[in-house]
């Protein structure tokens, strides 16, 4: 689906669960942002198939509630466009695999041996994660593996989707299994980068965190291509 100037292709991800303790029009607008990361209400409405005026109620009740927020965006000449994304609270609705469950354990290792131990340990998932990817992708060439990292992810719960470029592509997590985590140990966040730029054998740069706010966390992937021997 299109969703405020983003496509995503709804082959390449599994769709996110639903929402805990919501149901009907009010869950599947909370599961289109938390798979689109920011969508604009006609945009939405487009999506599901209802009138503006629908989903604009609904948007209205679910920012009432502290799940949903906006942001004002320029739309050339006249009011500017409002942009909308799940707020923490809404995010917090997805469950997350075990993520309490790792930022206790976090936390009882750096009472016992102290925040570089965590940071290692943190280092070592994303590494074993890393090399096996790139066992399963070696005979691949970089610029094809941003679908095969993509399942990967997905398979970790990150809801993971690849948009290939000219110069290599971008890829997103609309969801993050590990945001308690990454909220009180942001070295997560860093392995995961150094991660990614293993897999892909390529430059990484971050271009949106949800950790910091975001509606979903997305890299974009630079391959560069080697010159053939010979070319000037």
């Amino acid at each position: 689906m299109r969703v405020h100037g983003h496509t995503s292709d709804a082959g390449s991800s599994a769709p996110p669960p639903a929402p805990i303790g919501h149901r009907g029009t009010r869950a599947v607008v909370l599961r289109c942002l938390k798979q689109a990361g920011v969508a604009t209400a006609a945009a939405l409405a487009g999506t599901l198939d209802c009138s503006l005026n629908a989903v604009r109620h609904h948007l209205k009740e679910l920012e009432a509630d502290g799940l949903v927020v906006h942001d004002r965006t320029p739309h050339g000449v006249g009011a500017p466009a409002y942009a909308y994304r799940l707020s923490a609270r809404g995010h917090a609705l997805f469950p997350e695999r075990y993520a309490a469950t790792v930022a206790h354990l976090l936390d009882h290792m750096v009472a016992l041996q102290g925040r570089d131990a965590s940071a290692t340990l943190l280092q070592a998932h994303y590494g074993a994660l890393g090399a096996r990817i790139c066992a399963e992708t070696a005979e691949l060439a970089r610029e094809a593996r941003g679908e095969h990292i993509a399942r990967a992810l997905d398979d970790e719960g990150f809801m993971a989707t690849w948009q290939p470029a000219a110069d290599g592509g971008v890829l997103t997590e609309h969801n993050c299994p590990q945001r308690m985590v990454a909220e009180r140990f942001p070295e997560v966040c860093a392995a995961e980068e150094a991660f990614l730029a293993q897999a892909f054998g390529a430059t990484i740069e971050r271009q949106s965190h949800i950790a910091a706010g975001c509606g979903s966390c997305s890299y974009h992937v630079t391959i560069s291509v080697p010159t053939p021997e010979g070319a000037s």
